[in-house]
């Protein structure tokens, strides 16, 4: 009986472990195929946020196209129009896919 008992005991422990093992797997593969992905694609923008500069040609995120006539630590003034101007958060604004193909 205790033969038994121990022989069971030692079955469940290693299915344990084999479940432990299975989620640890699952974790690194979500974060593999994911997560990292997607904190990679976030430095880019970031990265190509911090280049623009003066003159660039520019799409917010609402959809508005324009070009950058200033830039300051938070905002920057995009002209849209001639003579027409709007000040616009840095973090909503991405360099116009023309810009990023030719780099």
């Amino acid at each position: 009986m205790n033969l038994l008992l121990a022989i069971l005991l030692d079955a469940s422990t290693g299915a344990g472990y084999q479940s432990i093992i299975m989620m640890v797997a699952i974790v690194a593969i979500f974060y593999f195929l994911m997560i990292r992905p997607q904190q990679k694609k976030q430095k880019a923008i970031q990265k190509a946020r911090e280049a623009l500069k003066t003159g660039d040609k520019v799409v917010t995120a609402g959809g508005i196209h324009g070009r950058i006539k200033e830039v300051s630590e938070t905002t920057m003034l995009i002209e849209v129009a001639d003579g027409v101007r709007i000040r616009v958060d840095k973090m909503s604004v991405y360099a116009s896919s023309g810009d990023i193909q030719s780099k």
